[in-house]
């Protein structure tokens, strides 16, 4: 398996094709995609080129609003864009954690002030795997390849330190690998073994991607452990009945 960033993409803005620059950073990289490839790009530059971006001088913070940013230290602004991004509130701490309408677990539900501009913020695409699949349906058009397509957005994790990728749209992979009923390496019958490629493949990318300025917003991964099936990224979500700590 070999990573390789896509660097040569321009700052994103409402309404660009987030497919036709990534095609044309991979001819600038003199990057040629094979079959069987994945593509792992950032959620901000799907999000900034749909619009879900959020000038915050623009935000009326309601009065819960201003409670959770007094409690929180956050500028209530933001806290409204978290809260109406919200399904549901899990945990409170020095964040908000939120189940979002996706049915997301994750910090302030995934409203981010990185990588956005002062006084914005960027809220996660509405339909993540539409999204995915738009940008694997032009790739197959323009030329030809059938390549999966993950999108990732950065993730802290409840008991270790360290934000990682995890997958939040998906297009052309297989969201989970049941692998009951096969043997380990001692021939044990596996009974409730199971993994997910799209979050193994967007924590690998997360290392090239970075955090910080590294503006690299999209990695290619050659020969990746997975073969190209369809499914959706609703697979992964553990249901609250099914989930220990809720």
């Amino acid at each position: 398996m070999i990573t390789t960033p896509v660097t040569e993409i321009p700052l994103v803005s409402p309404g660009d094709d987030v497919g036709g620059l990534l095609l044309n950073g991979l001819s600038e990289n003199e990057i040629e995609l094979e079959n069987g490839d994945m593509i792992v790009v950032a959620q901000t530059i799907v999000s900034k080129a749909e619009g879900n971006v959020v000038n915050l001088e623009s935000v009326r913070p309601s009065s819960e609003a201003e409670r959770f940013g007094e409690e929180l230290g956050k500028d209530p602004r933001k806290m409204e864009m978290i809260l109406r991004e919200t399904e549901s509130i899990v945990r409170q701490a020095h964040v908000l954690i939120s189940q979002t309408k996706h049915g997301f677990v994750c910090a302030n539900a995934g409203v981010d002030s990185s990588n956005v501009g002062e006084g914005k913020v960027t809220l996660l695409p509405r339909d993540p795997d539409r999204s995915a699949k738009e940008i694997r349906d032009l790739i197959l058009e323009e030329i030809g390849k059938r390549v999966g397509v993950i999108i990732s957005d950065s993730w802290g994790r409840p008991f270790r330190l360290g934000a990682v990728g995890f997958a939040i749209g998906i297009a052309g992979i297989k969201p989970l690998e049941d692998l009951r009923g096969r043997k380990d390496a001692y021939g044990r019958e596996l009974k409730s073994t199971s993994v997910a490629p799209p979050d193994a493949l967007a924590a690998v990318a997360s290392l090239d991607m970075g955090e910080a300025d590294e503006k690299i917003p999209a990695v290619v991964i050659r020969d990746p452990p997975c073969e190209l099936k369809e499914g959706s990224i609703s697979d992964l979500i553990r249901s609250e009945e099914k989930d220990l700590f809720r």
